[in-house]
């Protein structure tokens, strides 16, 4: 196991979880950004207003995105597993 493959797989590991983290925390922070401005132009200081429209968008974009942010895990993963033999001495 040279250090060149230790490094090429850590950097695609950190890849695979940038790319499943980004749309959920991509839409978290549209829709916060959306209540925020309405917070401040209506003047409405509700503690809850912020959470549940974003963990409905969240839940959504999960719902909607889920089946991509498989498909990427599972290359990943059968990258991991095609490559056994070179993490084995």
């Amino acid at each position: 196991m040279s250090q060149e493959f230790v490094l090429n797989l850590a950097r695609e590991a950190l890849t695979t979880a940038l790319l499943l983290a980004a749309p959920p925390l991509g839409l978290s922070l549209v829709v916060g950004v959306g209540i925020s401005i309405l917070q401040a132009t209506t003047q409405i200081q509700e503690q809850t207003l912020t959470f549940v429209p974003k963990i409905v968008a969240v839940i959504v974009g999960v719902l909607l995105l889920g089946s991509w942010m498989l498909n990427v895990l599972i290359q990943f993963t059968l990258n991991i597993f095609t490559n056994l033999s070179n993490l084995v001495f």
